[in-house]
């Protein structure tokens, strides 16, 4: 199975080159998403792409699209390159890291969930006693788990710019009253159900971040769902409050470049090999534990 770093092909319609995905127009209702094995950190693209990585993240979103359906609908039509349009039907470097899609009108904020306190929201309430403008109880430790899990919006930045984390009330301004309620709500119960069934598995879902847009005026899942990139992950034997945790996420990355002596603006530094194999395995980890699956290395 080989990397993909680029996904091009003669007559497809590229819209969007981001981070990680690469999105085609594949007719005038629906999108293809291919997730490459490009990796980001502190919202820069790496050189070095991660085997296997794009294989996973689609993957596990499909799993959790599934698994959420009774929650709420999802933009999903299919992952069967055989049923793509042209000319993407039956290409072979799509199988297993792309999928069809109905197009959606995203929502212009991202939706953060987090039961546990760790990165920016440590990084808040160590400041301020806050996350999100909300009081939290005095005394917590980096990466304690919170009384209960919460909502915290933040704008959708520029690629090579940060999000910025906004209250509820300024989330209400950009996209409505009624409907901010609604995402609150349903990422609230996406969050409780997706984080109960991981630590079953032995997989603590600290944080994650969903994405939301309306199809004919109703609300749908899009994007990614509950991925290494979009979550952090950490192993629930290994879970000791006090301190940063270890992770199947790309945290791991993120821990390696704070050691460099870099700026974190573009072009990002390579990585190492045992970086890049170590990234790989806890990628596939993670798919693995989640699912009950492997993925052919």
């Amino acid at each position: 199975m080989e990397n993909l770093a680029d996904y091009t092909i003669p007559g497809g319609k590229k819209l969007v080159s981001g981070k990680v995905r690469e999105i085609f127009e594949a007719d005038k209702d629906h999108l293809l998403m291919v997730t490459t094995d490009r990796i980001s950190a502190f919202d820069v693209v790496l050189p070095d792409p991660i085997p296997l990585k794009g294989h996973v993240l689609n993957q596990i979103s499909l799993f959790w699209f599934r698994k959420t359906s009774h929650l709420i609908d999802n933009h999903i039509v299919t992952s069967d390159v055989n049923r793509y349009p042209d000319p993407f039907k039956g290409d072979a470097r799509l199988k297993g890291r792309s999928v069809l899609v109905k197009k959606a009108k995203p929502l212009p904020v991202e939706c953060i969930v987090r039961g546990y306190i760790s990165g920016s929201g440590w990084k808040e309430y160590r400041e301020k006693g806050s996350l999100s403008g909300i009081t939290l109880p005095k005394g917590l430790k980096e990466s304690d788990k919170l009384p209960e899990p919460v909502f915290t919006p933040s704008t959708k930045a520029e690629q090579g710019q940060h999000d910025l984390n906004i209250s509820l009330d300024q989330a209400k301004e950009l996209v409505g009253e009624s409907l901010m309620e609604q995402v609150r709500d349903v990422s609230l119960a996406i969050y409780t159900m997706a984080s109960e069934d991981a630590l079953e598995k032995g997989i603590i879902i600290a944080d994650t971040k969903f994405e939301f847009g309306l199809i004919d005026g109703e609300l749908v899942f899009i994007d990614e769902a509950l991925t290494p990139d979009s979550s952090r992950f950490w192993p629930k034997e290994a879970y000791k409050p006090g301190g940063p945790q270890p992770s199947f996420d790309k945290q791991f990355v993120r821990d390696y470049l704070e050691t460099l002596n870099w700026d974190k603006t573009p072009p990002g530094p390579k990585l190492p090999e045992e970086v890049i194999r170590k990234t790989s395995q806890k990628y596939l980890s993670a798919y693995e534990i989640l699912t009950g699956r492997s993925i052919s290395r």
